[in-house]
């Protein structure tokens, strides 16, 4: 295939739109099923790469879930337990450990369920029955992997009435050395990233009083730098047990990417909390009406909770104390920052959501002030001397 016409760009009153080959080659890809359009393409080959990446960097399958081109969750595929098959909305049913991508999967999904509703997936494997089966009962635009069993493609094949996008890309495929965009009728170009996110050797060497970097912290690292690669800057991501707990995506101040960062990773934390687990939603609610009311149940105010419309007893708030308490446990959450941290604050704002490892390029005139408050939090941090903006 030399060029895929698109129904339209990025909004309907631009067309045409096309994708294509600036060479003359076909395209790497193929489309197995549906329509994908501009937007579901740049999600695709985005997230396609963050996936391609972690496979080889980590050895074992990788999963991301990807809106506007940035990831809602990015994991890889860690057995679940009994306890998170619950939280990811696993049916009981589905033997999710039997397939170590679908877990993948269900993990990065997880991690912000309510953002990743209509969410673009990559996987990074051959799609199995059993990744199938969990996809087909979530709220989806499409997938983009390697290949697909034939059982997996007739099941995806089933989605959206049938229009479900299903694309498959040459996993061999190897672009250009050199990137070029047009912006405003100017063309820019740039030569292809190529430096690893972090050299291992850099572990060795950490900046802090703090110098221990246990396997899991190194690999959760790993994954959270990887993940920003392909995450719009500025950007900074939190990590834990083989999955993204939050991603702060697209903010101007860095201080607002660690915000966003870990207020997402305390609201996935949180959604383990005994009250939250406890909640009796009205049965007639769906999976995404279940996600939006959690997410109700833990930011709503008292007076603006209306419970009637989700749930078929008032349930009982996690009060503020409890709130902290909770989160207080939460410890050993891993942070990369794409960019170097220019003040402390973003220091004493990780360490309230459990940060106690944290990857950045450095490279402020500030780093001292910045090693100083990790010291004082007691966080170990390694400067990896490699920016990562994406725009």
């Amino acid at each position: 295939m030399i060029e895929y016409k698109l129904k339209y760009g990025c909004n309907p009153d631009r067309s045409p739109a096309k994708i294509f080959m600036r060479n003359g080659q076909n395209l790497p890809i193929e489309i197995l099923n549906g329509r994908p359009g501009y937007i579901n393409f740049l999600d695709a080959l985005n997230s396609w790469q963050l996936v391609r990446e972690l496979r080889k960097n980590l050895n074992l399958p990788a999963a991301a879930s990807f809106k506007h081109v940035s990831p809602a969750g990015a994991a890889l595929g860690l057995a679940l337990t009994e306890a998170e098959k619950k939280l990811f909305s696993v049916a009981p049913e589905l033997e999710i450990n039997s397939s170590p991508l679908a877990c993948a999967y269900a993990r990065a999904r997880g991690t912000d369920r309510l953002s990743s509703f209509g969410d673009w997936i990559a996987l990074s494997d051959t799609c199995d029955s059993v990744t199938a089966k969990f996809i087909q009962h979530e709220v989806s635009d499409g997938v983009i992997a390697p290949d697909y069993s034939p059982e997996a493609l007739e099941i995806l094949k089933g989605k959206r009435k049938g229009n479900y996008a299903v694309v498959k890309i040459d996993p061999a495929y190897e672009p250009s050395q050199n990137e070029t965009r047009d912006v405003f009728g100017i063309t820019f170009e740039q030569a292809a990233s190529s430096a690893p996110v972090i050299e291992p050797e850099k572990f060795n060497s950490p900046v802090t009083v703090q110098k221990n970097f246990p396997a899991e912290a190194r690999r959760d690292l790993i994954l959270a730098l990887i993940t920003l690669k392909y995450t719009q800057s500025n950007s900074v991501c939190c990590t834990k047990n083989g999955q993204t707990l939050g991603v702060g995506a697209g903010q101007q101040s860095r201080l607002h990417c660690v915000k966003l960062a870990c207020d997402k990773a305390d609201l996935r934390v949180l959604r383990e909390h005994p009250k939250t687990q406890a909640l009796n939603f009205k049965p007639e609610l769906g999976r995404p009406e279940r996600d939006n009311a959690i997410n109700i149940f833990l930011t709503a105010d008292e007076e603006d909770f209306s419970w009637q419309n989700y749930f078929t007893s008032k349930p009982e708030k996690i009060s503020a104390a409890e709130r902290k308490e909770w989160l207080a446990n939460n410890k050993g959450v891993s942070l990369g920052s794409d960019a170097f941290f220019p003040f402390p604050d973003n220091i004493e704002r990780a360490a309230k959501s459990g940060v106690s490892y944290i990857a950045q390029p450095g490279g402020s005139i500030r780093d001292d002030l910045v090693i100083k408050a990790c010291d004082e939090k007691n966080i170990a941090m390694v400067m990896t001397g490699t920016r990562l903006f994406h725009h």
